[in-house]
């Protein structure tokens, strides 16, 4: 009988011990070295690095299908072996429509007596006048700036128009949901006429105000956009110029990559002045980063390229024209002229330039990169003479290897504009 009461007892504490390994103890204290060194604690300064970190894995669209680009027959070909100076282009002026896309249905014929509001914001000027009417209002962006107005009269849509344009916003609207969309962008297709050099200038000029998503179709020379106001009145006031013949400034750029020969040497550039007759260097002047000389025409893409073999391996990175209107600012990037993901060809130049009497020709150059504005050069020359920004360490824009340079070599041409006469 013992014997059994005494296995029992052994019985019932293996179980209750078994039953004991199982169990999880809730100490703070308890954790084993394991179990410490799989846990990563992350700073939560360095949480926002993390999530934003790109995954290189990531599926994106292929390089070849992003590389495609339709202006690149157009763009990206330079004639250094003949360049007329002065062009004549004669274009069609009713060609020129600026319109806006969408579903634009008429508004609810309303008449409107006596509304009047006090430093209101646009958005709720126009919930108070679209509720009376049973209309649904959206707006995308608000909110948008305060207005005033006093005892506006009219149909509902001359009203409206008078309170969007006041807070230079957009309307449209769907009558089958009676709904009115607003919002300060709109989507536009600009028609010029067929001419390669308008539609390249007006590619560049809403580049150079920072409209980059634009989609140009080459068969009805069309620029489809989404733009605001102030972009509207600026093409508009382009288009408008086109009335008194202006003149555009078109511009040949190639871009070089320069190794020195000898490791850890420069360039020389005072040698310039020894192989070239003097004065075939007109002007040097001096940028943030390097510097822009005014040449001759004895300095060309050939006898530039002969200078520089002589000291350095000479890589071409792209060439290629863009199309500045008098007086207006646009925008090349480099790398819509190129076939190699380098550095260099993440670079863009901005130009405007104003033609001034006898073919003088003023001009504000400016050489960006990924993180912007990297020098600027302010500078006035004779229609014929070239530019030659030099002296652009690689380093600043991270390509390797150490001294190497990039060179900017820019000819301008003058296209004149001639308005056909129906």
């Amino acid at each position: 009988m013992f014997n059994k009461l005494h296995c029992r007892k052994i019985l019932w504490l293996l179980i209750f011990a078994l039953v004991l390994s199982g169990c999880r103890f809730p100490n703070k204290n308890f954790r084993s070295n394991q179990q410490a060194s799989n846990v990563e604690v992350i700073d939560p300064a360095q949480r926002a690095n993390i999530v934003n970190e790109v995954d290189p894995n990531m599926i994106r669209t292929p390089a070849g299908a992003s590389a495609f680009d339709l202006e690149s027959p157009l763009r990206c070909h330079v004639n250094w072996n003949s360049q007329e100076m002065i062009t004549t282009l004669p274009y069609d002026m009713k060609a020129f429509n600026l319109t806006r896309n969408g579903v634009d249905n008429p508004l609810p014929r309303y008449e409107v007596t006596g509304f009047s509001f006090k430093k209101m914001p646009a958005e709720k000027a126009l919930l108070k006048l679209t509720k009376e009417a049973g209309i649904k209002l959206v707006a995308k962006d608000a909110p948008y700036p305060n207005i005033s107005a006093e005892n506006l009269r009219g149909e509902l849509s001359e009203v409206i128009k008078i309170i969007t344009d006041a807070a230079e916003i957009y309307y449209t609207y769907n009558a089958e949901t009676k709904t009115l969309t607003i919002g300060r962008k709109t989507d536009f297709t600009l028609y010029v006429p067929k001419s390669r050099p308008i539609i390249l200038a007006l590619l560049d000029v809403m580049r150079g105000a920072g409209i980059t998503d634009i989609t140009a179709d080459w068969s009805d020379y069309s620029l489809t956009f989404k733009g605001d106001y102030e972009l509207q009145k600026k093409i508009q006031k382009l288009l408008d110029e086109f009335e008194s013949n202006p003149k555009l400034i078109a511009y040949d750029v190639s871009v070089f990559k320069v190794i020195p020969h000898t490791e850890n040497e420069d360039i020389d550039w005072q040698q310039m002045l020894q192989v070239f007759d003097f004065g075939s260097v007109k002007t040097a002047k001096t940028g943030v980063i390097g510097r822009i000389l005014t040449t001759s025409n004895e300095i060309n893409i050939g006898t530039l390229y002969s200078f520089l073999e002589r000291q350095a391996f000479v890589i071409q990175m792209a060439e290629g024209k863009f199309v500045v209107p008098n007086l207006w600012m646009s925008r090349f990037d480099i790398g819509k002229c190129s076939g190699d993901r380098m550095p260099e060809t993440q670079l863009s130049l901005l130009a405007k330039s104003s033609l001034m009497p006898q073919n003088r020709l003023f001009s504000d150059i400016t050489l960006e990169g990924r993180d912007g504005q990297i020098t600027q050069f302010s500078i006035r020359s004779k229609l014929g003479e070239n530019f030659l920004i030099i002296g652009i360490p690689n380093e600043i824009i991270g390509a390797q290897p150490d001294k190497s340079q990039t060179v900017v070599f820019i000819v301008p041409r003058v296209i004149k504009t001639a308005k056909k006469q129906n």
